[in-house]
């Protein structure tokens, strides 16, 4: 592992030509369609683990281009442009890195005294190129194809392997294990397929909660019978479903992890798109409106779990922009919700103390114990394994 850099740029600070604000929402997913975009030298960066306050779990994921630009976010900037200079000196070796930062103030007087957030923080670094690109553009393929994937990686000494798994449904997680006096590890990274949104009703409310989804991470779809209303020019980047409820549910092939908001302020229509959602087993449905108007709504309905009506965190919202606000943090906590189901195995972080310096040795037998639980979730995993060389 090579040392810290000596000068801590300021946490918070923004780089040149990116948008702070754009990079905390991306996803994953905007990694993987940016290594496709290009194919430009590239270096992935994932976060190991954390202890203490950390501004992103672990699981969480950014990409440094060699031209300059980067997607997506792992702090507030504090750590960054160190990670960005690494960066190139990874990529001129083709060997990942391993990169821990302690920003505890009273441990570290380089980074804690600069940044004090009082986090610790494990990053993996990796060249973009061979299998690990071969790898990643087969999970994009497989995301798009509405199956989950999980990305296996094993290292050892120099040596870097990949294997990747697919299945119809997983839930989302992250493991890490870590062998320091082996320079031994494993990390395995459970994605979903992007999350679908539809917005029945694409008028003024839709359009103020398109402006705040649309940098959550979701796919979101504009359906209407209006196809006047439905423009790229009102609502950019999404897809779009035109014509009666029955031809929208059905054209679009409603799924379980699917969200959907009715705010077409029509009642009929309203009333007829949950009559044919209301029996699937959609994530989320949310309805816009007032309690009066949603009695009407539900007058010959039962009103399932799954149903936010009216939609929103009450945070006394008024008008269109904040309704949009409170709707966008009642998808957030379902989100979060969803991706801790009982059942989901959780690996502890034996080993993290020791990367930080800090601490007693583990005995050994941490890869053993790791590979045992990679071959559990393999075993689940229901689908073909896509298995990658190893990179030296």
């Amino acid at each position: 592992m090579r040392k810290h850099a000596t000068i801590a740029p300021p946490c918070g600070g923004k780089k040149p030509g990116s948008s702070l604000k754009e990079e905390l929402y991306m996803e994953m997913h905007h990694v993987l369609a940016a290594i496709r975009a290009d194919r430009q030298p590239s270096v992935l960066a994932t976060i190991l683990g954390v202890e203490g306050h950390a501004y992103r779990k672990a699981g969480a994921a950014m990409l440094f281009k060699l031209d300059g630009s980067q997607i997506g976010a792992v702090s507030p900037g504090c750590l960054e442009q160190d990670l960005a200079l690494r960066a190139e000196a990874v990529w001129e070796s083709g060997k990942y890195e391993l990169v821990a930062y302690n920003m505890n103030a009273d441990e570290d007087i380089i980074w804690g005294e600069a940044i004090g957030c009082g986090g610790k923080v494990v990053l993996l670094l990796e060249p973009v190129v061979g299998s690990l690109l071969a790898i990643l553009e087969k999970a994009d393929d497989l995301l798009g194809e509405g199956k989950a994937v999980t990305l296996e990686r094993s290292w050892h000494e120099e040596d870097m392997s990949y294997r990747l798994t697919a299945s119809l449904a997983a839930a989302q997680q992250f493991a890490y294990r870590s062998d320091e006096r082996e320079v031994r590890g494993m990390a395995l990274l459970t994605l979903r397929p992007q999350e679908r949104l539809v917005l029945f009703g694409a008028g003024k409310d839709a359009e103020a909660i398109h402006a705040v989804v649309r940098h959550l991470g979701y796919n979101v779809v504009v359906a209407d019978w209006r196809a006047d209303l439905c423009t790229e020019e009102k609502f950019p980047g999404a897809s779009f479903a035109v014509g009666s409820p029955l031809e929208i549910v059905s054209g679009l092939g409603l799924r379980d992890r699917d969200y959907l908001i009715v705010c077409s302020h029509h009642l009929a229509m309203d009333k007829e798109m949950l009559r044919l959602t209301l029996p699937l087993p959609l994530l989320y449905i949310g309805i816009m409106g007032s309690k009066k108007r949603i009695r009407l709504l539900f007058e010959t309905f039962l009103m399932p779990s799954n149903v936010r009506a009216p939609i929103g965190l009450s945070i006394g919202a008024e008008g269109p922009r904040e309704i949009a606000i409170s709707v966008a943090a009642e998808l957030i906590a379902v989100r979060a919700g969803a991706g801790s189901r009982p059942g989901m195995e959780v690996f502890e972080h034996d080993h993290l103390r020791t990367l930080f310096g800090s601490g007693t040795r583990k005995p050994d037998g941490a890869a053993e114990a790791a590979a045992d639980a990679v071959g559990r979730l393999a075993a689940r995993g229901n689908g073909a394994a896509y298995a990658g060389g190893k990179l030296r």
